[in-house]
């Protein structure tokens, strides 16, 4: 129950200076270290989104309030797809081809993870 709040505390921060960040700067100004912040900020919002996401799909399909170390790292590697598919946006790279290899690797991504842990 305790790592729920600091995952929830931590996407609430990290939204917080999402917000912040594209309020208040612009790309060309912010530089490489505010667009390494931009990705990791977005990156944990993500992350307490799918967490969160996970946690009420697990307990309407499958009736479980049990929580593993597990979903945190399922969580994890899920939130890294849509910071992809922006990196490829961003590349001008978007097409069909490119979803199917970002969907390839979420997917053996979370089967490592299953095997592994």
């Amino acid at each position: 129950m305790k790592h729920n709040r600091v995952v929830l505390i931590i996407s609430i921060i990290g939204l917080a200076a999402l917000i912040l960040m594209i309020n208040l700067t612009s790309p060309t100004e912010i530089g490489p270290f505010g667009v390494l912040l931009f990705f990791t900020t977005l990156y944990v919002v993500f992350l307490g989104i799918i967490y969160f996401l996970l946690k009420a799909f697990t307990i309407v399909a499958f009736k479980q309030k049990v929580r593993t170390n597990k979903d945190y790292l399922y969580a994890a590697v899920a939130a890294f797809a849509p910071i992809m598919l922006l990196m490829a946006r961003s590349f001008g790279a978007i097409n069909l081809w490119t979803v199917s290899l970002i969907v390839i690797f979420t997917a053996l991504a979370e089967f490592l993870v299953y095997k592994k842990v």
